[in-house]
């Protein structure tokens, strides 16, 4: 091997590391790839930028345009509304799905097909695990049917005409792709869903994986506590982050939002989150009595105006790094944390 193909070689390896690694934007790690082989000398310097002028990136630019517009139409929803009040059986909704993801990819960015298909799978199939998979594979054969079903064959067609061919027209790859997308679909409906892996179950939901009645306790305000005929924030200040009053139940009447401006009174029963290790010293700055309850559940963290939601947070959000109380969820956005799940723990 030549210097400079060893010197490429390494760049591609670097770059598939921190794909791999996913710590930074994909975006990023192929622009730092391209400006680490300039000074290297395998691009030269005047050449840096020319593939952002390829027809290749303005036709993939045009196709995601064209996608979002499908998007934002309506039509993908009313196509989608149709099959699902067609396909009644399992087979029905394999086949009518991945065939529409097909026939859309074929026009649009097969990565937009499968996102516009996938929330419509989930909802209106028996067995969204056994479909979500052929949805996949049959957005990308629909590639293979016309010139702008994916971007190897605008690459392909552009470097025909600058080898001196006539360049592909948007049909001209239907008669070896369209025959090979079909079989593939054919063998997607008849075998290829039998061999999906059963038995593993989907990633447990947030009420699923956390046990709310281990760390959601029920504390009465005391009739010698100072609390009585203030506001909740100022008992609420009290907990900082180490506990967060979620609710009031007066009168056999759970109060969920609002709790701020809540006037407490003798006998109010608060829903705390707090850490077991600290409920005590909470209580009893608070002047507040701890009681036995009936079975905690979600449920009783529900109303009309409140909700449990799971959120992730994703690589590069401002929230790395930062502690809880630093980040203020409660007095800044109103957001009761109540807990966090890390590598399904």
């Amino acid at each position: 091997m030549t210097p400079d193909q060893i010197t490429v070689f390494t760049i591609l390896g670097a770059a598939m590391v921190l794909f791999l690694w996913g710590r930074w934007r994909y975006d990023v790690v192929a622009f730092a790839a391209l400006m680490a082989a300039v000074p290297l000398g395998v691009v030269a310097p005047n050449a840096a930028f020319a593939g952002f002028g390829h027809p290749a990136v303005i036709t993939v630019a045009a196709v995601l345009v064209i996608s979002r517009t499908l998007s934002v139409s309506g039509l993908i929803d009313t196509i989608a509304g149709w099959l699902a009040r067609a396909a009644k059986t399992q087979f029905s909704q394999l086949g009518l799905l991945s065939g529409l993801a097909m026939a859309l990819s074929a026009f649009m960015n097969n990565v937009g097909a499968l996102a516009l298909l996938m929330p419509l799978a989930v909802r209106t199939a028996d067995k969204p695990s056994a479909i979500l998979m052929p949805l996949s594979f049959a957005s990308i054969l629909g590639g293979l049917v016309t010139l702008i079903g994916t971007p190897p064959n605008i690459i392909v067609a552009t470097f025909r005409a600058e080898t001196g061919g006539k360049a592909f027209a948007l049909f001209d790859f239907a008669p070896v792709g369209l025959p090979v997308a079909l079989a593939g679909l054919a063998f997607l409906l008849i075998v290829g869903w039998r061999l999906i892996p059963g038995g593993r179950s989907g990633r447990r939901s947030a009420e699923d994986l956390f046990e709310v009645g281990s760390y959601i306790t029920e504390a009465r305000i005391g009739e010698k506590s100072d609390f009585v005929g203030k506001f909740a924030n100022e008992l609420d200040a009290l907990f900082e982050e180490q506990g967060v009053i979620i609710g009031i139940v007066r009168d056999g009447h759970r109060k969920l939002a609002r709790l701020r401006t809540e006037i407490l009174q003798q006998g109010d029963i608060l829903l705390l989150r707090a850490d077991p290790a600290a409920l005590d010293r909470l209580t009893a700055g608070a002047g507040l009595e701890l009681v036995a309850s009936e079975e905690l559940s979600e449920e009783n963290l529900r109303s009309d105006e409140v909700g449990l939601i799971e959120a992730v947070v994703p690589p590069g959000s401002r929230l790395e790094g930062r502690t809880v109380r630093a980040i203020r969820f409660r007095r800044q956005h109103g957001i009761v944390l109540v807990a966090i799940a890390r590598s399904g723990a």
